[in-house]
């Protein structure tokens, strides 16, 4: 099963915010590498959510892809702040995609963990400058990273 992982800043919006929404489109990602990140999801990929610019920043919970290849609405709005002025209906720029909650977890995976665990090769978030907002995650770092968090 593929995985992902999406960041967000918590004041932005949170694990909790995803937990009392149950479900979100993840809008707003104007990168073209981590937009054809999205365009890979599938329905059913599982996906941990990652609060960056917090402190410590982390893994705080896990959602799945319930709707894929969904067309980005804030790039028509030209009063969001991810309004796209070359986006057009007939032809839109950015793809996302809809998640929907699965678990919040019982204590935040701070990236001094995951970077004491993991090689920058293992997993995109502990490389430095690393700076995308999403990334795959290999099958089996994912179930070492469930498996940590069952442990606890």
């Amino acid at each position: 099963m593929p995985y992902w992982l999406l960041k967000s800043e918590p004041t932005d919006y949170s694990i909790t915010d995803l937990e009392r929404d149950r479900t979100t489109v993840w809008d707003g990602v104007r990168n073209y590498q981590a937009r054809n990140f999205l365009r890979q999801m599938k329905v059913g990929d599982r996906v941990f959510i990652y609060h960056s610019n917090a402190k410590p920043p982390g893994i705080v919970g896990l959602a799945k892809v319930i709707t894929e290849n969904v067309v980005d609405p804030t790039q028509f709005n030209p009063q969001d702040k991810h309004y796209d002025p070359k986006a057009t209906r007939e032809a839109p720029r950015w793809q996302t995609v809809d998640i929907e909650f699965i678990q919040k977890f019982p204590r935040l995976i701070s990236i001094t963990e995951l970077k004491q665990s993991f090689s920058p090769e293992e997993l995109l978030v502990v490389k430095r400058g690393n700076r995308l907002s999403v990334m795959p995650i290999l099958d089996a770092i994912a179930e070492q990273i469930i498996a940590s968090i069952n442990t606890d």
